[in-house]
């Protein structure tokens, strides 16, 4: 895309959706960061019903230590690959309380030499408990930025340099959330609902996926011209001679 084209991308995401932020829920940085840990290889939602009750006791690293790993386990048990979140947590909060202070660090160094965070989580933190411009790189805004053109690469790393590159101003607090959210409700993973995309014309991705009821209509076209097939087929079958028969009884001895 052209630098034209790049802000206009986002201009149109941004007429959209004017204050995009994490559908995580959460009532602090540390419950943040608890949230976005939790949240690898699971759904946002999954984890806003595990964490609801457990943020309502639970808003501190010395909480969460207190709390114990068996209870923390028990509480997240619903979210995938709960023990080793559990243990993740737990060791990413005393961490906290030994290192920090009890606070977040507001440095993605600081941040991802606590267990369990890699550079992703702190650049969720990063931005959206601080409100640092970082490119936070999901499977959905890889995804969106190699289907569109908008940020084409091979790995999230990659695409995270692109986007640190060509997001102008003033996009780049809130381009991930919109990015993230235009791949989870528009530009889907099977069948991005290219009808009812802003920035369709912006969007390399060919062919566009109709409107649902024009999809219906070659669907339909294709079982009629299938029914006609079979009636040729045998209709054919029908009107064919019958063969002679080659399976004469033989004799079973010499004459």
């Amino acid at each position: 895309m052209t630098r034209q084209q790049i802000f206009e991308f986002f201009r149109r995401l941004a007429d959209a959706n004017p204050s995009p932020t994490t559908e995580l829920q959460s009532g602090n940085a540390y419950q943040l960061l608890v949230a976005v840990v939790l949240s690898a290889q699971a759904t946002d939602a999954s984890v806003n019903i595990a964490c609801r009750p457990l943020f309502q006791r639970i808003k501190t690293p010395r909480h969460m230590v207190d709390l114990g790993e068996e209870s923390l386990r028990d509480a997240i048990k619903t979210i995938g690959l709960f023990n080793t979140k559990a243990k993740n947590v737990i060791a990413l909060s005393q961490a906290l309380i030994d290192e920090f202070g009890g606070e977040v660090p507001r440095t993605r160094e600081a941040l991802q030499s606590l267990p369990g965070v890699g550079r992703k989580t702190a650049n969720v933190v990063l931005n959206t408990a601080f409100g640092e411009e970082t490119f936070a790189v999901d499977t959905h805004v890889f995804r969106v930025c190699n289907r569109t053109g908008l940020a084409p690469a091979k790995t999230v790393d990659e695409v995270e340099a692109k986007l640190e590159k060509i997001v102008p101003q003033p996009f780049r607090r809130d381009a991930h959330h919109w990015l993230i959210l235009h791949g989870r409700y528009t530009c889907k993973a099977r069948l991005p609902e290219c009808w009812r995309c802003p920035v369709i014309d912006l969007c390399r991705y060919k062919p566009k996926t109709p409107p649902p009821g024009e999809r219906a209509r070659p669907t339909a076209a294709r079982s009629a011209s299938r029914a006609s097939s079979k009636a040729r087929t045998a209709k054919g079958r029908t009107a064919s001679k019958p063969r002679a028969n080659r399976n004469r009884a033989r004799p079973t001895r010499l004459p």
